[in-house]
Formats: C-alpha cells, sequence, structure tokens
C-alpha cells in the first residue's frame, strides 16, 4: 500500500502542465492524484478519507467543467480540514482573476492562489507550495524522522509538557511507551532505575525525570559552559520576538552576545498557529518557524542561547567594575556591559480551582500547538478575545469537531484583528459566545465539563468539554527586578520619558527603551506602552541596538578617561 501522503490536483484545459509540474517536483514523497472537474474532486477526497489516507493539498484550476477552484476548496474542509488549499490561476487570467482571489483568501476559501508555471524553474510557484507543505507536515502529520524521543506512561503530564516544548522549539520528536521495543531499549540506556518520562535528545543527552526545563536546557548546551571571567558585550533576557530581533542586531554587528530562555525559544509567539500579518510573509508564518529561522540567524552571527533557567537577579558588578551587571539565573551568573529585557508576559491563569487542577489533562494555557491532532473528534473551548487565541481557535478548527471562544467583551472585533474575525466567522465549526466565562469544570482524572456563566444575566450552562485552552490576556513577571528599576502600576517597565521625573538624570529622561537602571534596557511585551504585536516587539528589538552603542561608547570614554588620569 501507498502510504505517502497525497497531493490531489484538479485542472481542466491546463492538466498535462499541472500534473508534469508536480510530478516533476513532489512525486517522490508524495502520492500525485489528478480530477478533472468538482465532483470528481470531491468523490475522490471521500474516497481517500474513508481509505485513512493523508490529503496534504488539493491546488484545483481556476476554471473547471464544473464550477471553479473557489467553489471546490470552499467545500474541501467539510470532507478533510486539514488538507492545504491552494488556487492555480493561468498566466492569461491573473490580472482579471486578482481581486477575485484575493476575496476568496480573504474568506478563508483557501491558503493561496499561485499562477500556474509559464516555463522551468519557477520557484515563486514552489517556494508557495513547500511553504505549506511544511506548515501541514509539522502540524498535522506525524514525523518520519525524529530528533527526540520521550518515553512515558500514557497520560503523563510531564511528558505532555515536554512534547509541547519541543513542538514550539520546532523539534520532531516521538512518544514511546515504556514496553515498547524502542522504549526500552532507551530505558536501558538511561539505566537502572530511571524515572519516568525519559526523554532522549537530539545531541544524544538522556534525561531522566525530564522537564521542559531539562530539556530544554540540554538541547542549546548547560550554563557552565559559559567561560569564567568572561564579559557579554549584551545579555539579553527573553527569546521571543523583542529578544530575537535584538540577538540578531547585536551579534550580526560583532557585540558579544548571550541569550537567556528559561521556556522554549520563541515566547508566546512561538506558540501561534500562523501569523498571516507580519510583514514579508504574504501567506503568513507559524510563530515556531518565525522563531525558529530567528534563532538560526542570530547563531550563525555569534549569539550563544543559553535555555531552560530562568533570570532570577540583576545586580551591579563588584567595585573595580561598577559599570558591569551581573545577571544570575539558578546556579550560574553572567557579567555584562548592557542587558536587554524582553521577557514579554505570561498568560493569566483562570482562576478556577476545578479547572486548574486539570493543567495538562485536557485544560492547556497558551495554544498548546501540540495537543491539536489529539483534538479529532473533540468539543473544543477557548478562552480569550485577542489574535492569540483566535490564531488557537483557527488551528484547532482542523481538528476538533466543535471549537467554541469565550469572551467577556460584547464580541471579538473589540480586540482581535479583523482579518482574524473574518477567518473565523467563515469557519462553519467555530462559535463565538459573547459575555461568557468558566465559572467551574471538573472531571474524572482530565477535563470532562465546563461551567458556563453568562455575564449580563448571571444564567449558567453545564456542558460537556474535552478541552480548554486558555489565552487570558497577559501580565508581566517583573518580580525579580531590583528595586531601583521603575515599574508602572500594572508591573510593566517604564522607559525613556515614563520614567519618574525623580529618576531623570541632570533633569533628563533616559534614552527611549532605557530603564531607571543605565545601561539595562527594555523591548516588546515587557515594556510599559508597547504595542503588543509581534512586529512591533521585533522593531523594538531592532531599535535598541543603537541606545546599546551609544552605552558601550561612553563606557570605553570613561574607561579611556580612567586610564589618561
Amino acid at each position: 500500500m501507498d502510504e505517502r501522503p497525497v497531493i490531489l490536483l484538479v485542472a481542466g484545459d491546463h492538466a498535462a502542465e499541472v500534473e508534469a509540474e508536480f510530478r516533476a517536483r513532489y512525486d517522490r514523497d508524495y502520492r500525485i492524484e489528478c480530477a478533472g472537474s468538482v465532483a470528481a474532486a470531491l468523490d475522490r477526497l471521500r474516497a481517500l478519507v474513508a481509505a485513512a489516507a493523508d490529503v496534504a493539498m488539493v491546488a484545483a484550476e481556476r476554471q473547471l467543467p464544473d464550477g471553479t477552484a473557489v467553489e471546490l476548496l470552499h467545500q474541501v474542509p467539510r470532507v478533510v480540514a486539514t488538507a492545504r488549499r491552494v488556487a492555480l490561476v493561468p498566466g492569461a487570467e491573473y490580472s482579471d482573476a486578482l481581486d477575485e482571489m484575493r476575496a476568496a483568501a480573504l474568506r478563508r476559501d483557501m491558503d493561496t492562489f499561485v499562477g500556474i508555471p509559464r516555463g522551468a524553474r519557477d520557484e515563486e510557484f514552489h517556494i508557495a507550495l513547500v511553504e505549506l507543505l511544511s506548515e501541514w507536515g509539522w502540524s498535522v502529520a506525524r514525523p518520519t524522522v525524529t530528533a527526540t524521543d520521550v518515553v512515558a506512561a500514557e497520560g503523563d503530564r510531564q511528558a505532555a509538557a515536554v512534547h509541547d516544548l519541543l513542538e514550539r522549539l520546532g523539534i520532531p520528536n516521538r512518544r514511546l511507551a515504556p514496553d515498547d521495543d524502542e522504549g526500552r531499549a532507551l530505558l536501558e540506556a538511561a539505566g537502572p532505575g530511571a524515572q519516568l518520562p525519559v526523554a532522549r535528545a537530539y545531541n544524544g543527552r538522556i534525561i531522566t525525570a525530564a522537564t521542559p526545563s531539562a530539556v530544554a536546557e540540554a538541547m542549546y548546551g548547560g550554563f557552565d559552559t559559559i567561560p569564567a571571567g568572561s564579559v557579554a558585550d549584551v545579555v539579553v533576557v527573553g527569546a521571543g520576538p523583542a529578544g530575537l530581533a535584538a540577538a540578531v542586531y547585536a551579534a550580526s554587528e560583532g557585540l558579544a552576545t548571550i541569550v537567556l530562555e528559561q521556556d522554549a525559544i520563541g515566547g508566546q509567539a512561538g506558540s501561534s498557529s500562523m501569523i498571516r500579518n507580519y510583514l514579508g510573509f504574504p501567506r503568513g508564518i507559524s510563530g515556531m518557524r518565525l522563531a525558529q529561522r530567528s534563532r538560526v540567524q542570530a547563531g550563525r552571527f555569534g549569539a550563544r542561547f543559553f535555555t531552560g533557567r530562568a533570570a532570577v537577579h540583576i545586580g551591579p558588578g563588584p567595585a573595580h567594575e561598577p559599570e558591569h551587571h551581573h545577571v544570575s539565573v539558578d546556579g550560574a551568573e553572567m557579567c555584562a556591559r548592557t542587558v536587554v529585557l524582553a521577557t514579554g508576559v505570561s498568560y493569566r491563569r483562570l482562576g478556577v480551582p476545578g479547572v486548574d487542577d486539570l493543567v495538562g489533562a485536557g485544560v492547556y494555557y497558551g495554544a498548546a500547538t501540540s495537543m491539536a491532532r489529539e483534538m479529532a473528534g473533540r468539543d473544543v473551548y477557548v478562552v480569550g478575545g485577542g489574535n492569540s487565541a483566535g490564531q488557537a481557535a483557527a488551528h484547532l478548527a482542523r481538528f476538533a469537531r466543535s471549537v467554541t471562544i469565550l469572551v467577556r467583551r460584547a464580541g471579538l472585533a473589540e480586540t482581535m484583528s479583523d482579518y482574524l474575525v473574518r477567518e473565523i466567522d467563515a469557519t462553519p465549526n467555530i462559535d463565538a459566545r459573547a459575555r461568557t466565562v468558566v465559572d467551574d469544570g471538573g472531571g474524572d482524572g482530565r477535563l470532562e465539563w465546563l461551567r458556563l456563566a453568562d455575564l449580563d444575566t448571571q444564567d449558567t450552562t453545564t456542558v460537556p468539554a474535552d478541552a480548554l485552552f486558555c489565552l487570558l490576556g497577559a501580565e508581566p513577571d517583573c518580580g525579580w527586578l531590583p528595586d531601583d528599576l521603575a515599574l508602572d502600576d500594572q508591573g510593566y517597565v517604564l522607559t525613556g520619558r515614563d520614567v519618574p521625573r525623580e529618576s531623570w538624570a541632570d533633569g533628563r529622561p533616559p534614552a527611549s527603551l532605557e530603564t531607571t537602571v543605565r545601561g539595562v534596557f527594555a523591548v516588546g511585551d515587557v515594556r510599559a506602552g508597547s504595542m503588543k504585536r509581534v512586529a512591533s516587539a521585533a522593531g523594538e528589538g531592532a531599535s535598541v541596538l543603537p541606545l546599546v552603542h551609544s552605552h558601550l561608547a561612553s563606557l570605553r570614554e570613561q574607561e579611556f578617561g580612567a586610564a589618561a588620569g
């Protein structure tokens, strides 16, 4: 039996060239099948689903004998929701079809549209397809090649958290049962009495009683590899979009750069299934891919990443080096000339004991993209009205039987981008319930039910629920920062002219992204007054570099003056 994922081509007048183009590039890894009409395509899709075949993509020519690509692709999710959908537009029709295609894409009738190649080596055409197939392979298909294996008992919450971390890092991984042949072999390699879960990282290191922090640290090297006595030009605390941008620009300009991240590189944005309004990615990009590429980019310039431990203190250097900052994590300390705070924010807790007791067993904080595949045929709830909640709901809807978004406000449009509101409105298995909160919930070992409360009428309803994803808005984690670093009333870091006037030096405020501690800067969501968007966070991460350079220059002047004196 041919187990390759299927690409279904549906074409009319240009069937021969479309089939030839796809077979030339994809026939080794995908099973190319062809249909000549809307009706034939839907019949073939139903047969493939009945045969349990994986359908990776449906690509349809704009005009078909019995309809259009838009009409067909609109119906595809009713048969197979996870297949990527592409409209193929002949070159002669492209200009006339542009408005029609854009409108269909905005309605989410398709994932994208591309022009049929007119000649050899149309790489833009194939880039569009490969990006979609890559996202399908990451979010839908089980990995055929694994980089990290985890052995755990069924329902192990710690193992689920490790898998979620690996998914957000973009690392292919497998779950192995303790009684599998491969699982037993890994347990033997771990040694007698190894405590589950046991993980083997892609670098060969075996971690027993594995936690997300331990696995994250194993991926990028331990803190004990930092040379004693070394001084970094920049320590970036946090590896979300702001921190990654700061790392790329700092390292590319020759600064010795260290990045600290306690969790998965990418931060909250790294869990976004698809960011569609980020500059330069017209077809969108997943948060994981954006973080993965940014980390590689920073690393190629020389930035060093250390993950798995949280920063717990920033303090001044000793008397002989007062211009330095010491950044401490559990069991290690780094010395830096400047510090960039890019710790972002974390999702607020729901505060319902019966629900919070089931975190990891049907209740998840964040998008938990690793769990989306497990939601097939299930009833899922998402709490939150921001873009992260909208992206999570749209992604979950590809798998779940139903997705219900719960928001405190009167509707989604108050807090969610218009493109996401339109996508949700166009997805038949997503429902939004305004002015509704989770009042209670529970189950026997995992989530089974929720009690929902109407904020206007105070009426409550108990509903069956297989999973709850909480994306409730955010709060900063700044309690570890020194007392002389000013925060606003909500705990966000104050910078520039927002700093209290009594903290200004010589009647002048700090630089625009500088805090009340000289040489310590704040960028992204942790900064008071930031826009809380991926693009703005990345922009601030880049914008901080001139300020860092200015501070480093002033330190050099001080050192030169001291030496001359």
